[in-house]
């Protein structure tokens, strides 16, 4: 746990978001917080919110906006477009396929070469998966025993868009709906948020 204490830690219990990543901890502060204690305005709400999501996926201000305004351009609507976008990021996905137990530790991992997309090497965290990719450990990732105990010993919940296999595998069967993405966002006040300030 003491590894855990540092300024991300801190992040994220100050915007009630789970540590670790874990789904059922996505939850808003309980009262008795400073934060929840106080009386938040409609701007406070929709900038929380907000930094709340970007928190919870670990991206910067400047790939989240980018992200927004691809989401805007895109038929359908913002809110759930932006969080699907997050959801299929490669590091992201390999949090979910339980190669890794935390976003961060996914990132890095990804960083490091020790995943491949349909075969291929790929090292950017950000890359975003198309339904029928196929996200496996290379043979570099392989040999790492921490990633090999993850993906065997992995409490993670099942999801509908995931299809998980034996060989240190997992293909993105489909491309998420809003519903199935299990974290608890106001996807609107992000979107009035971002229609005000941009």
């Amino acid at each position: 746990m003491a590894k855990m204490m540092d300024p991300k830690f801190k992040q994220s219990r100050r915007l009630g978001l789970n540590v670790c990543g874990h789904p059922k901890a996505m939850k808003r502060a309980t009262r008795g917080t400073a934060r929840s204690d106080k009386k938040l305005t409609e701007y406070g709400k929709q900038l929380l919110e907000k930094q709340r999501l970007r928190a919870y996926y670990g991206v910067l201000e400047k790939q989240f906006v980018n992200l927004f305004k691809e989401a805007q351009r895109t038929q359908g609507q913002t809110g759930p477009n932006l969080i699907n976008f997050l959801e299929r990021r490669l590091d992201n996905l390999c949090y979910r396929m339980g190669f890794a137990s935390s976003i961060r530790q996914a990132r890095q991992m990804v960083s490091h070469g020790h995943v491949t997309v349909n075969g291929k090497k790929v090292n950017i965290p950000s890359y975003r998966c198309e339904p029928s990719d196929v996200i496996a450990l290379s043979a570099k990732g392989r040999k790492v025993d921490l990633f090999k105990e993850n993906y065997n010993t992995n409490i993670v919940v099942n999801y509908p868009y995931i299809s998980k296999d034996e060989d240190f595998k997992a293909t993105l069967v489909s491309s998420p709906d809003r519903e199935e993405i299990p974290i608890e966002i106001e996807d609107q006040l992000i979107v009035e948020f971002y229609s005000k300030n941009m």
